[in-house]
């Protein structure tokens, strides 16, 4: 690798929840540059959440995101000429990325509303632990699991 490491910068918080996490969400949700339409899905999501289930947003999507990170992951390395599924744990930054990949994924595979309450309704159901975020992880989780055996490979 050449040259040295880009320091790493601190992100502002949201100006709604003063929050780094929905900050981070809304980034992820961003598309071509345009944070003021993600902002207005992220919002609409968590005004849609506080409608439906009469509890702060905050602690509703607290919840959906830690049901729907990781712990472990697998990742593949190459031994002795066969590749093996190594399960490593999951770092807090890397849980979190993950956590809000799947959720917007799900949330924009899913068809026929507007992007905020499909969002609305894959935080939801991840907060209850269900819904297709948190069969992703699930099935992350179970991968490591029956790959347990190659965990000693792991540096």
């Amino acid at each position: 690798m050449r040259g040295k490491k880009a320091p790493k910068r601190k992100m502002l918080n949201d100006p709604k929840f003063n929050s780094p996490v929905v900050a981070k969400l809304i980034n992820y949700v961003m598309e071509r540059g345009k944070k003021q339409t993600a902002q207005n899905i992220v919002y609409g999501a968590f005004d849609i959440v506080e409608e439906k289930l009469k509890k702060s947003a905050m602690e509703i999507f607290d919840e959906a995101v830690k049901n729907v990170s990781p712990l472990l992951e697998v990742k593949s390395k190459r031994v002795g000429g066969a590749n093996y599924q190594v399960p490593l744990q999951v770092r807090a930054e890397r849980r979190l990325q993950l956590g809000f990949r799947w959720l917007i994924n799900a949330a924009r595979s899913r068809k026929g509303k507007p992007m905020a309450e499909k969002l609305a309704f894959e935080i939801m159901e991840a907060a209850q632990n269900q819904g297709d975020a948190v069969k992703k992880k699930n099935d992350v989780q179970q991968m490591a699991a029956a790959n347990r055996a190659f965990a000693h490979f792991a540096k």
